[in-house]
């Protein structure tokens, strides 16, 4: 019985006859199609807002994102072509602001789609690239879940901090110029949330046969 699991296995792991096998599922293709042309979506909404920038630390932090974005997904279209270890790491953003958060709301005029392109100003072009990040870590998440090949996983997986590092400087960005602002609640209710959860206590009672924690490890 266990020499034939042991054929059965292997024939799956062949994949289909007569087809090229690079360890990966039908599914994760898809999703890895949609990463990589996300990806590509990203960097070319970048180089379009590139030419409206006004203010110069904003076209730092677009161009010192493209340059990250553009490495990873080199090495990630390398990595699912294939199917093994990219040649390169996957490397860590460093943003360069200083996580500082503004709080409070301050009266501003209200949102409202341009008419020509001569009305397009930092806070739109700051607001297209945070869209652009976020729903691009949102696909490597979902997309990383799919993945059988234990490399590109690790690959699409390793990058899902570095788009969230990405956003969350481009949100600081905003928040210091007043474009994206943050409202607080007053201070017994943030007080009164802050302590809605209590630590849990004790363990998970041992199940039948005695195995308890040992059955675990």
């Amino acid at each position: 019985m266990d020499q034939l699991n042991q054929q059965q296995q292997s024939q799956m792991n062949k994949g289909i006859p007569g087809k090229p096998h690079k360890n990966h599922g039908g599914h994760e293709m898809f999703d890895m199609h949609e990463v990589l042309s996300g990806t590509l979506t990203v960097l070319d909404q970048f180089m379009m807002l590139r030419q409206f920038c006004k203010d110069q630390e904003l076209l730092n932090i677009l161009d010192r994102q493209h340059q990250f974005i553009t490495s990873q997904y080199n090495l990630t279209a390398e990595c699912f072509k294939t199917g093994s270890e990219p040649s390169q790491k996957t490397a860590t953003y460093m943003m360069k602001e200083d996580n500082q958060t503004v709080y409070g709301m301050q009266p501003s005029q209200p949102k409202k789609p341009v008419q020509s392109m001569n009305d397009i100003d930092d806070s739109i072009i700051s607001r297209q690239m945070l869209c652009a990040v976020k729903a691009q870590a949102s696909m490597l998440t979902m997309a990383s879940l799919e993945m059988t090949n234990p490399a590109v996983r690790r690959v699409l997986s390793a990058q899902i901090q570095q788009y969230v590092e990405m956003a969350f400087e481009i949100f600081l960005y905003q928040n210091k110029h007043g474009y994206y602002q943050v409202p607080q609640l007053d201070a017994q209710d943030m007080e009164q949330l802050r302590n809605s959860f209590a630590p849990a206590q004790g363990q998970m009672p041992p199940t039948q046969g005695g195995m308890g924690q040992q059955g675990l490890h």
